[in-house]
């Protein structure tokens, strides 16, 4: 039984979603699933049950599926990168062969980015920086406007710490491990704090917090924001992380390729999506129901952030990892079940998965941070990534990141223009 009548013959050709997935030879979940990536676009007809998809781009993506032997990435002409890092298999993701989700609940952040460096734990590692680097960080960042984003201070404050470290053209592995080593706390220590404590001490995370929030912690509210810190370190060929080893490729150094990771995290579709899931169960918390703020997203034309991810067919392991973390903080509660009934909600149209994006925006939210604390340890947490990426691309062959242009414009030769 189709989900909904035929459109009229005179009309665009509409598909239901039981003959878009017979078309294309999948299951209904993953038509949704097309939608989510942006592959495929869908609409509700007034009255009508399910969603409805164009026929003609359905064929298309039919064909492209076809032509590319079932989707493999590299017929698909997409960059492929040879990587010892990080391997993306199912509902599950590995640093160095290891369950990540695992490795991130047993060590720190820090114990984690060693074993992401090196394929070596250090048990009980922690990052510091030298005082010249962190007092020219700091006088950088001091210097920028009150209202200055957070990864723009972490930019500025990477290009400060690269000025106050003579050898950062050294590109050998024990020379950008160094900077690396340093780099990451020059980071957090360049960050305005929100209140003075101990905490400015010790663990990163620790240091991190309080640059985020203004509440005093408890050591579960520290071990999530560990825990954050840890599951993101890596995840593959990102946006962020392709333009680090676009940037190593041309053998900038750590510093440069950090610089240019960050440029790339703060677009809305990646580092600063926490944030906008922030501020979404803000105003369900505010409502006391997702309906109405969810419809607002909806009729506005956005996408509810916080949902989905193109390269898992179901939960984020990160989200569902922080999400069982923050059930044992107490006043993560309310923020945890207002998610909760986001994806429920959602989930009667398009079957989405939480993301890491909506589990770090219950963490941020529940702890007194503000919407863009999730950007914040992002940043921090993947700079680790960045660094792996980076150290394998000096091992490449230089400049080999130049892809070749399709050109499509018109044919010379032309006239001079008048």
């Amino acid at each position: 039984m189709r989900d909904q009548e035929p459109a009229p013959a005179d009309a665009e050709r509409r598909l239901t979603t039981k003959e878009a997935a017979e078309l294309l030879g999948v299951k209904p979940e993953t038509v949704y699933a097309y939608v989510s990536r942006g592959q495929l676009s869908s609409r509700r007809v007034p009255g009508g049950r399910g969603s409805t998809f164009d026929a003609e781009e359905v064929e298309a993506l039919a064909r492209r599926n076809r032509r590319d032997g079932g989707g493999n990435s590299a017929s698909r002409g997409e960059l492929s990168v040879r990587t010892r890092l990080t391997l993306i298999d199912g509902d599950r993701y590995y640093f160095r062969g290891v369950d990540a989700v695992e490795l991130a609940a047993r060590h720190t952040y820090e114990e984690v980015a060693e074993w992401l460096w090196t394929g070596r734990l250090r048990p009980g590692v922690t990052f510091t920086a030298p005082d010249t680097s962190v007092a020219a960080a700091r006088r950088a960042v001091d210097a920028l406007p009150e209202h200055t984003a957070p990864t723009d201070r972490l930019r500025v404050a990477a290009i400060a710490a690269a000025s106050a470290d003579p050898l950062r053209f050294d590109l050998s592995e024990e020379a950008v491990l160094g900077a690396a080593r340093t780099l990451i706390p020059t980071l957090v220590a360049a960050l305005p704090p929100v209140r003075f404590s101990h905490l400015d001490e010790g663990p990163l995370a620790h240091r991190l917090w309080a640059r985020l929030s203004g509440r005093e912690p408890d050591e579960a509210s520290l071990r999530a924001l560990d825990r954050a810190l840890a599951l993101l370190v890596d995840h593959d060929l990102a946006a962020s992380t392709l333009a680090v080893r676009v940037a190593a490729s041309a053998r900038a150094h750590a510093y440069a390729a950090v610089s240019a990771g960050l440029g790339v995290l703060e677009g809305p579709l990646h580092g600063a999506a926490s944030g906008l899931a922030h501020r979404l169960l803000l105003d369900v918390l505010d409502h006391g129901d997702p309906a109405p703020v969810i419809a607002d997203e909806l009729r506005a034309g956005r996408r509810i952030p916080g949902l989905g991810h193109r390269l898992y067919p179901g939960e984020d392991p990160r989200a569902r990892a922080l999400f069982e973390l923050l059930e044992e903080i107490p006043r993560a509660a309310p923020a945890l079940a207002a998610a909760r009934d986001v994806v429920a909600t959602t989930a009667r149209h398009a079957p989405l998965h939480a993301n890491v994006d909506l589990a770090l925006a219950v963490l941020t939210a529940s702890c007194g941070m503000p919407a863009t604390a999730g950007e914040t340890i992002f940043a921090v947490a993947r700079t680790a990534g960045w660094i792996a990426h980076a150290l394998e691309e000096y091992g490449e062959p230089p400049l080999r990141m130049r892809p070749s242009g399709l050109y499509v414009g018109p044919r010379p030769p032309q006239p001079l223009p008048e």
